[in-house]
């Protein structure tokens, strides 16, 4: 993705060679399959459950989306389960990585993905977060109170003393797979296949929000927004460490806060007062 016009990174400035036909039927395709695979898959699933949420006779403001669910009810098989739906989601953070790796150019370093400017990139994600964050959080309350988006429970309310490093693990995982691969992949592959910067930043965003339906439509629109924002800050910064920085401060936040948010303000952060025959989310959890 380094060019004379691409991410400012300031890093191997060299130019994209033009695309032959044959090397652009295999990055079609090769884009095709990982997002099949992977946060496609996801978005599609996410569609369908607002479908179906529409649909059904239960009022959309009146259901709810869990995001990290318990998946045993004993510890031991709860904590190794959910740890190892971490290792695998963060498999294709893997591979996504290696196909972007190049004979002489490290793509970790390319991308952004590495420990060189940790003191600037940390700044950075932080007042991201913070720029995310607050209006995020409004947007949510407002969805909730028009109806137009559901009770998302966040985690347990009854933790364990294992639940807040597995949801830090997952908001670890979340930061990483979305923006490694909204970002950093999906960039590198479009410009290549000749997009311009903001069909590419839009398209994305929009992939984002789908990725997010199965919340209601105000979660459409806050990460369609949130999409826009961080292309516009890799394109400007060319590293995506400050992006995946603020993405997991953000889950952590949620997924840490939500019992106590829940507790405050019931009528925003709780769940409904009884249970919703709600759809199953897709089958690979989106939070």
């Amino acid at each position: 993705m380094t060019s004379p016009d691409g991410p400012r990174s300031g890093r191997e400035p060299t130019t994209i060679p033009a695309l032959t036909p044959y090397d652009r039927r295999r990055y079609t395709w090769e884009v095709s399959l990982v997002l099949a695979v992977s946060v496609g898959q996801s978005a599609f699933y996410s569609l369908l459950t607002l479908v179906r949420r529409l649909l059904t006779p239960v009022p959309l403001g009146q259901q709810q989306a869990q995001v990290n669910p318990s998946r045993d009810a004993q510890a031991f098989w709860d904590i190794l389960y959910q740890t190892l739906a971490v290792v695998f989601a963060l498999a294709l953070v893997g591979l996504v990585v290696y196909l972007l790796w190049e004979p002489g150019s490290n793509a970790l370093r390319r991308i952004g993905l590495d420990f060189t400017r940790f003191g600037g990139d940390l700044g950075r994600g932080i007042l991201l977060a913070a720029a995310i964050g607050v209006p995020g959080l409004a947007l949510y309350a407002a969805g909730r109170a028009l109806g137009v988006t559901v009770a998302v429970v966040a985690s347990p309310l009854d933790a364990a003393w294992w639940t807040v490093p597995l949801l830090v693990l997952s908001a670890i995982r979340a930061g990483l797979t979305e923006e490694v691969v909204f970002i950093a992949y999906l960039f590198d592959r479009l410009r290549r296949l000749g997009w311009n910067w903001w069909a590419i930043i839009l398209s994305t965003a929009a992939l984002r929000g789908a990725y997010h339906a199965y919340q209601g439509i105000g979660a459409i629109v806050g990460n369609f927004v949130m999409g826009v924002v961080f292309g516009w800050c890799y394109r400007r910064w060319g590293r995506i460490m400050p992006l995946v920085i603020a993405h997991t401060l953000l889950d952590i936040v949620a997924f840490v806060g939500y019992p106590l948010a829940a507790a405050l303000w019931p009528g925003v952060f709780g769940p409904p007062p009884s249970p919703s025959p709600t759809p199953t989310p897709s089958p690979t959890p989106t939070p």
